[in-house]
């Protein structure tokens, strides 16, 4: 299984723009992002902390639907 990225919830925002997500709504530090297929989620942005490993993981298998290998392509486009 390959290392999980360092990530920031404002640069997870950014790669998931770039890959056809719209930003919903804001609501207090957390960006609510759709894409239009219907895969939906909510990233937190705190201050510039760095994403918790286990919420990218979840957030990587179950609302964006894809392997981590295939999160880490997008990442490095």
């Amino acid at each position: 299984m390959p290392e999980l990225p360092v990530i920031s919830g404002k640069d997870m925002v950014g790669m998931l723009e770039r890959d056809g997500f719209e930003l919903v709504r804001v609501r207090g530090s957390h960006c609510r992002m759709k894409h239009i297929d219907g895969r939906v989620t909510t990233i937190p942005i705190h201050k510039n902390n760095d994403l918790p490993k286990e919420l990218l993981r979840k957030i990587i298998r179950e609302d964006l639907q894809i392997s981590v290998d295939a999160f880490i392509k997008k990442l490095k486009r």
